[in-house]
């Protein structure tokens, strides 16, 4: 590229409350990459949970507020499938009949990545300097997958890191039973859902579980925890960013 990108960074609400460690990497991973990344201090939820319950009037405010933040940068970049997929797929949808906020919509949605994309498709990244020692599962993310098209995208950035060897879940393009308000709604599915993900997992041998969504990763992980598995669950990110400092997720 001949000049440095301008991302803005869509930090996501459970990467911001739960797992900052994310967007920290998240910006290594950027700023190592060439770009120049900020983050938009306005940026708050991008609308997923009121759009998915059928609440349109409060996911077009919200999502009014993000067109907003981000509307001046030359990507947007999100280290979450389902909250990037929110933005590209849904906003345009949201905003297809108003004249003036559909074309911003349509216009930060064709600039709106999942991270390991990005990466991959835009930045064209063929060497990281971390390193991680073990077997490594990768976990694929209804949204990240079926919305976003992310499936080779991590797993080859995750074959860059030294150290790493890749293993295969079985079945493993299933959902994992969190989906958002899904697991609220109905949590006995959820769980049972979830029951078989922990267990292809478990049987791949890898003592540590990657994806590339917060979500998916918290509800694997609390299945894992509570079936006494000892397999470390991590966010994509901090793997490729080398900042594994931080306790694995569902662990103090």
């Amino acid at each position: 590229m001949s000049k440095r990108p301008r991302v803005g960074l869509f930090v996501t609400c459970l990467v911001d409350l739960f797992r900052p460690s994310v967007g920290f990497a998240a910006v290594k991973l950027l700023e190592d990459a060439g770009c120049v990344v900020s983050v938009p201090d306005a940026q708050t939820c991008c609308g997923q949970p009121a759009y998915n319950a059928g609440d349109r009037r409060d996911a077009r405010a919200i999502a009014e507020n993000v067109l907003h933040a981000f509307e001046g940068f030359d990507y947007v970049v999100a280290p979450s499938g389902s909250c990037a997929g929110m933005i590209k797929q849904h906003y345009p949808q949201l905003f297809e009949s108003d004249a003036t906020l559909g074309p911003l919509a349509q216009a930060v949605a064709d600039r709106t990545y999942e991270l390991t994309s990005f990466l991959v498709d835009v930045l064209e990244v063929e060497s990281l300097s971390a390193a991680y020692e073990g077997t490594v599962a990768y976990h694929d993310s209804c949204s990240s997958l079926r919305e976003m098209g992310v499936r080779d995208q991590p797993r080859a950035l995750l074959a860059q890191i030294d150290g790493v060897d890749l293993a295969d879940i079985p079945d493993g393009e299933a959902c994992c039973g969190f989906g958002g308000t899904f697991a609220v709604k109905y949590g006995d599915i959820s769980a049972q859902i979830v029951g078989k993900k922990a267990a292809n997992v478990s049987s791949t041998g890898a003592g540590t579980l990657v994806a590339g969504d917060l979500g998916c990763l918290f509800n694997i992980a609390g299945k894992l925890k509570r079936d006494g598995s000892a397999i470390e669950v991590r966010h994509v990110a901090e793997i490729l960013a080398g900042m594994t400092d931080d306790p694995p997720i569902g662990e103090a």
